[in-house]
Parts: C-alpha cells; sequence; structure tokens
C-alpha cells in the first residue's frame, strides 16, 4: 500500500482552477483517503492498482488527474479510455466526469450497448476527448472502423473483478492488443481475485498499489443483519413488515437473484406498500432501466427491485437500507450490494433474506468479509408460511448437489437411479421381462405347408379342386 502526504483540500494537488472550482460546485470539500493516495500517484504518472469499495470517492480519484492530463478539447480521436463492466457504471462515470469537467471544453462520452450505434458513431465522428465505454460495444465499433484508438494515451479499467465475472477477459486482452502499449494505466477493483491479479501483472508497468480497505471487505457505514427466513412466501411477508415502517425505509434498493423474483417483488410492493416501485434486470430496455434509476435518484421512487446488473457502479445519494431478498451465489456481489447504502459518509443498512440452503453462502460471505452479520429472529407478527413442495425440493436439490462438490461419493435424495437395461424391460408392459408360455411367438412358427395355405386365393383353389373330383 503507498503512503503519500495527507491532502486537506484539493488545491493540495495542484489542479487547474477549472477544476477546482467544479469541486467546489460539486461539494466535495475533503479529499477522500483513496483520493488523498491516488491522485498524486497519477499526477505524477505512475500506473496505479487501486483497491477501493465502491463509494469511496474512486471516479473522482482517477477522474481528476484525468482531466488534468488531457487538459482541453483537441483533435478528433479519443486520448483517453475507461472501460466500465455495465452500461448502467458508464452512464454513471459519464456523468460524473462531466460534472468536474464542467468548467472545461472537453468531449466526453459514452458508448455502451442495448441501443443501436447510429448515434454513438455519429458523436464520434464529430470529435471526443475522453471515451467511456462497455468492452463489446468498443470492439464493435472499432472493428467497423468507426473508431479509432491510436491516439490513446491513458487505460483505465473500473469495476475490473466484476469484468471477469462477466466473462470480459477475451475482449479486454483484445482491446490490449489495439491500443498503443506506451500510455499510462489504471485499475481500479473492489477485489482481488486471481484473474483480477493476472490482468493486472499483463498490463500494468510497475505499479503503486493502493488499498484503503482491506480486499472484499464490506463498507464500515453500512450496518449488517440476516434474517433466516423458510420460504419464498414468508420472505414476501417480513419485506411487507420491514417497509410498513416510512420513516426508516424511505428509500430501497432490494436485489433478487432472479429477473422473475424481481419482477414479482416490484409487483408486490406497487400493490401492496405505500410507494411506487419498478424492477430493473437484463430483459428491461434501456430507456425503461435508465428511467426507472433517474427516478429513483431524484426521489420519486422509494423501491428499485434489480439484480445484480445493477450492483456496481451505481451512486444514489442516501439510499437508506438495502435488502437482499435472495442471497447471491457471486459472494463478491455482496459486497457491491451493501455499498449501494452508506455512500459518501452517510450510514446506510444492509438486511438479508436467507432460507436454509442460502445459510451456507452467508457463512462463506462471513469469511470472506472478515465479519460476522448477527442473526435476529423473525418478528412475531410475521407469518411463517408453509414450504411448497417444489421450493421444498429446490432447496433440497442445491444441499444435495453442494454435499456432492464436497463429497464425490455422496448419495443424496436426488442421485441418479441406476435404471434397468432395455433388454431386461417388457415393452409391452413396462414390466421387468418374464420367461413363459404366454409370450409372444410371433416370427417362430413353422412356414405352413402348401396344401395348408391360408390366403384366399389358396382356399378358392383347393375348392375348385375339389368340385372336379366330384
Amino acid at each position: 500500500m503507498s503512503e503519500s502526504p495527507t491532502a486537506t483540500s484539493f488545491a493540495d494537488f495542484k489542479l487547474n482552477k477549472q477544476l477546482l472550482n467544479a469541486v467546489a460546485e460539486a461539494g466535495f470539500e475533503h479529499p477522500t483517503p483513496v483520493q488523498e493516495q491516488t491522485i498524486p500517484l497519477l499526477l505524477a504518472g505512475h500506473d496505479v492498482l487501486g483497491i477501493a469499495q465502491t463509494g469511496t470517492g474512486k471516479t473522482a480519484a482517477f477522474g481528476l488527474p484525468l482531466l488534468m492530463k488531457v487538459k482541453y478539447a483537441q483533435g478528433i480521436h479519443p486520448r483517453a479510455l475507461i472501460l466500465a463492466p455495465t452500461r448502467e457504471l458508464a452512464m454513471q462515470l459519464e456523468t460524473h466526469l462531466k460534472r468536474l469537467a464542467i468548467y472545461t471544453d472537453l468531449r466526453i462520452f459514452a458508448i455502451y450497448g442495448g441501443l443501436g450505434p447510429k448515434t454513438q458513431i455519429e458523436t464520434i465522428a464529430k470529435g471526443v476527448d475522453i471515451l467511456i465505454a462497455t468492452p463489446g460495444r468498443l470492439l464493435e465499433l472499432y472493428l467497423k472502423g468507426d473508431l479509432v484508438l491510436k491516439e490513446l494515451k491513458t487505460l483505465v479499467l473500473d469495476e475490473a473483478d466484476k469484468m471477469m465475472d462477466m466473462g470480459f477477459m477475451p475482449q479486454i486482452r483484445r482491446i490490449l492488443e489495439v491500443i498503443p502499449s506506451k500510455r499510462q494505466n489504471v485499475l481500479f477493483s473492489a477485489t482481488m481475485p486471481d484473474k483480477v491479479a493476472t490482468l493486472s501483472e499483463e498490463f500494468l508497468e510497475f505499479p503503486v498499489r493502493v488499498e484503503v480497505t482491506p480486499s472484499a471487505t464490506s463498507a464500515q457505514t453500512v450496518s449488517q443483519t440476516l434474517y433466516r427466513v423458510p420460504n419464498l412466501l414468508t420472505k414476501i411477508n417480513l419485506l411487507d413488515y420491514l417497509l410498513l415502517d416510512w420513516d426508516t425505509f424511505h428509500r430501497v434498493m432490494i436485489f433478487c437473484r432472479t429477473k422473475e423474483h424481481a419482477d414479482n417483488v416490484a409487483s408486490f410492493l406497487t400493490r401492496k406498500v405505500v410507494g411506487e416501485a419498478r424492477a430493473i434486470h437484463g430483459n428491461k430496455g434501456q430507456n425503461v432501466r435508465i428511467n426507472a434509476m433517474e427516478a429513483f435518484r431524484n426521489g420519486e421512487l422509494r423501491f428499485l427491485v434489480a439484480t445484480d446488473v445493477a450492483a456496481r457502479g451505481i451512486d444514489v445519494p442516501q439510499v437508506s437500507h438495502v435488502i437482499n431478498f435472495d442471497v447471491p451465489l457471486v459472494y463478491d456481489d455482496y459486497v457491491h450490494r451493501i455499498g449501494r447504502t452508506g455512500r459518501a459518509a452517510h450510514t446506510g443498512a444492509a438486511i438479508t433474506f436467507a432460507n436454509d440452503a442460502e445459510m451456507y453462502h452467508m457463512e462463506r460471505i462471513a469469511e470472506l468479509i472478515h465479519q460476522e452479520i448477527p442473526e435476529l429472529p423473525l418478528p412475531p407478527e410475521v407469518k411463517i408460511m408453509p414450504t411448497t413442495f417444489d421450493e421444498q425440493q429446490g432447496m433440497d436439490r442445491e444441499v444435495d448437489e453442494r454435499r456432492r462438490r464436497q463429497d464425490p461419493d455422496f448419495q443424496g435424495a436426488f442421485h441418479e437411479k441406476k435404471v434397468p437395461l432395455q433388454k431386461d424391460i417388457d415393452k409391452r408392459t413396462g414390466l421387468p421381462y418374464v420367461e413363459g408360455p404366454n409370450r409372444s411367438q410371433k416370427g417362430k412358427k413353422k412356414r405352413p405347408s402348401p396344401g395348408k395355405s391360408q390366403s384366399p386365393a389358396a382356399k378358392a383353389a383347393a375348392k375348385l379342386r375339389g368340385s372336379r373330383r366330384k
């Protein structure tokens, strides 16, 4: 971890007047720890490997030095590239950087999938200084010849761990092959799994490591609690009970594992609880997701229900609570989910509902974040519903599969049963084959003699012969 002199104000970084005015206007009074350590290093030209949770101010940590380096609008082709794993994060970065560059003439633009490329291509053709992109859309436009990357001087990878989770490693390697090798590199990640460590070794040159929080730890401004809830319907009842407290739960993000759960929870909240709810996930159109996020950010929406597509990079001020309706199977996502609250020095709360099968994952999450998550008893007002047969089977199957991965010899309730060979089954009855006198002898009868032929022609001929004899 790097050490640097403590900066008491942004003026200590020797930023230009335009940036200092924008920082003051944005309400940033004092640099955060990640900004104190990162900004001087990037201004000095170092490659930086940053490990910091969301909500710690890392966008400004790499954004302010980037704006200082690019300085002013020049040429047509981008001179800096920021890669982001999701369209939501790309849009968020574009908004933040434009806010910091408000007193400059820098052209900052984000490209991402989910929209037709025509408008994006037209904007790029007019000239871009700082390009923000998801890997897929960047390669698409580059391979079509609509994007020139030969003038890049700086590359930033934000939320690198999420990029690895989403399988972007091949695209990132392809991008690294086509951009100039002489450049400054920045990689930010909330966690440091092996894939991210490997990637950092591939393209960072003698990086300075900045780690303001231990890897994979949860934000210290977020209180965490856990409820053991037996089934889906009881989770709904608990959610209903908690959200009746309007004063406490005034801006809530609810995370679900599946798109179906997200839609169902949003529909329930809209019907039963005061305050509109909307769901965002991969099947929602781009405009629907943008509108829902803006309504939530502006305070017009009390509840936002989401899958993990929205777990990272979404900066919504003063989210009071994050509720994990389902436990994430990618444990790092837990850190990013609860990072939606407790941002910018505010406090927040994260509440998780876990059934018996999900409690195993909560134990692993507690090991990951090096922190015990206190379990609370279900409030007596919450009605406990019976578990349906299908849901119980699903939980039992999950437990069986997990135990089988741990012990290959384990035979659970859902192990494959040995089926008798086909030759041992009577095809007519489906019962085991039994030898006996009643078995069909078809194909085994002796060939009838010509005199005993049963065909109609033979019968007629025999009859004719008999009448002639008479």
